[in-house]
């Protein structure tokens, strides 16, 4: 982001920039003529803490993949896998593409993913474009309940775990150093999680769940992009956790979702539905 219109703690500056990025809340606000006038940089001790809290959201990409009757997973301890081996490369393409993949704290609490890329190559072709070699990793969670012993939190870099107001700090405690910890207001608020992320440099987010995050974001209408990869076999149990729960969506009967492009990804199915007019329609950069 450059130039543009910004809100720091309910001040807006017109027209600054924005330096930094993913660098655990320490970017820069400055008028074009290079003077800094929110954040560490300066020297009024009133406007140095300030944190971005007013721009531009990032595109928001929303993945899953489920079966063909809607379930992310069954009902056992163990998780589902629904995606094959090809689907899984083609996910890893898709999360190079983005600058930040988002998970809520159930996900964490039941699958332990990692979230880093699978394929050397795509994280050489990052760096080569003068980025970090993964996505930024973030978690949103009400409580703070969150294992620092994760795998999220012991590997690779740039984790930021957005929480409620009055678990913030001891969240932050209880993390120390293995994440940039974010007071998300009460109850956590994605427009202000979106605006965060847009602060630190994130312009493509990845979300890719659980149910309760894709019912949130959907909800809110917030994405911009919806990708459904659709396994080819039926779950059959109810209580099982399905793509979203109870809510009332942008697209319904009334306003149907535009469908922009079905493709054959092994023995999947993967959807593209075009949700805002910022869809890109961008292709996968098929980095193997």
């Amino acid at each position: 982001m450059t130039e543009g219109t910004y809100v720091t703690d309910g001040t807006t500056v017109e027209f600054g920039a924005v330096s930094g990025g993913l660098s655990g809340g320490q970017q820069l606000l400055t008028e074009p003529s290079g003077r800094c006038i929110a954040g560490p940089g300066d020297k009024d001790p009133a406007r140095r803490d300030r944190r971005l809290t007013g721009v531009d959201q990032p595109y928001v990409l929303v993945s899953c993949a489920m079966s063909l009757d809607g379930y992310i997973d069954d009902a056992s301890a163990k998780p589902l896998r629904l995606s094959g081996d090809a689907d899984l490369d083609r996910i890893d393409d898709v999360r190079a593409g983005c600058d930040a993949i988002l998970v809520g704290a159930g996900t964490i609490r039941a699958d332990n993913p990692v979230l880093l890329l699978r394929s050397q190559a795509r994280r050489d072709a990052r760096i080569a474009r003068g980025l970090r070699p993964d996505p930024a990793r973030v978690v949103i969670s009400r409580s703070g309940d969150v294992d620092p012993a994760a795998r999220i939190f012991t590997a690779g870099a740039d984790r930021i775990v957005y929480v409620s107001s009055a678990a913030a700090a001891r969240t932050s405690d209880r993390l120390s150093s293995a994440a940039d910890v974010v007071d998300g207001g009460d109850p956590v608020r994605l427009d202000r999680v979106l605006a965060d992320l847009a602060a630190r440099g994130v312009g493509r987010l990845l979300v890719e769940g659980g149910g309760s995050v894709h019912t949130q974001f959907l909800a809110a209408g917030l994405a911009d992009e919806l990708q459904l990869a659709v396994a080819p076999f039926f779950v059959g149990d109810s209580a099982a956790p399905r793509f979203v729960s109870d809510g009332r969506f942008p697209w319904n009967a009334g306003h149907r979702a535009r469908l922009a492009a079905v493709t054959q990804v092994g023995d999947m199915a993967v959807l593209r539905y075009a949700l805002s007019g910022r869809y890109d329609g961008s292709p996968p950069d098929l980095v193997t």
